[in-house]
């Protein structure tokens, strides 16, 4: 016999609360992760406990044909990050800026000049990022960062997957807009990492 569902999980729940510590089990380190992806590790811990916290008050009203909570806790999770705006776009740019550091050259002033070159690119690319319409950040993250499927995203922000579809169509062509003075898409040489499918997580630790 299998492991229960995350919906029989919540149904116990109901009657016995203890229940949905399985739940924290499964689900807390990505959504631990998730919010220091987007905040930062000082501003995560107060908002990850919240999401556990709003999920708890609100299993009553869980969809039980939902199989996985996953989605569900994200969604969570994701309204709460909108609170935090600022902050996130203060850490997309730090991190950014960190990134934009890492060229490894052997000639020093081809080292400086690429040096500065990457710090240009990776700053433009975050400025970019952060101008993105909330609602298309928020696909963009669930989907390339937590790899959340369209069906996914749609139920954590709790829209159409047509219309998830069509927000990261133009999260994804606003990014590609972003060219570099050549009139080519800006790339990480050195990783051979593609600014459209960019990692500007950070450190999880």
């Amino acid at each position: 016999m299998g492991e229960p569902s995350d919906a029989s999980l919540i149904a116990a729940s109901i009657d016995r609360p203890v229940e949905f510590g399985a739940i924290f089990d499964r689900h807390a380190s990505a959504l631990r992760r998730y919010l220091v992806r987007r905040l930062g590790p000082a501003e995560s811990d107060d908002v990850f406990g919240e999401v556990f916290r709003i999920a708890f008050e609100r299993r009553s009203s869980y969809d039980l044909s939902r199989a996985s909570a996953r989605p569900w806790l994200y969604g969570i999770a994701t309204n709460l990050v909108a609170r935090h705006r600022r902050r996130e776009a203060r850490r997309i740019r730090a991190v950014a800026r960190l990134a934009g550091t890492r060229v490894i050259v052997d000639d020093h002033a081809e080292a400086v000049s690429g040096e500065l070159d990457a710090r240009e690119r990776w700053a433009r690319l975050a400025e970019e990022v952060t101008s993105l319409p909330a609602a298309e950040l928020d696909a963009l993250v669930l989907h390339v960062w937590e790899g959340l499927s369209y069906e996914d995203v749609a139920v954590a922000v709790g829209v159409p997957v047509g219309t998830v579809r069509s927000r990261l169509n133009r999260a994804r062509r606003r990014l590609r807009e972003l060219e570099d003075p050549s009139g080519e898409q800006p790339t990480d040489h050195e990783h051979g990492d593609d600014p459209r499918r960019i990692d500007l997580r950070g450190s999880d630790r």
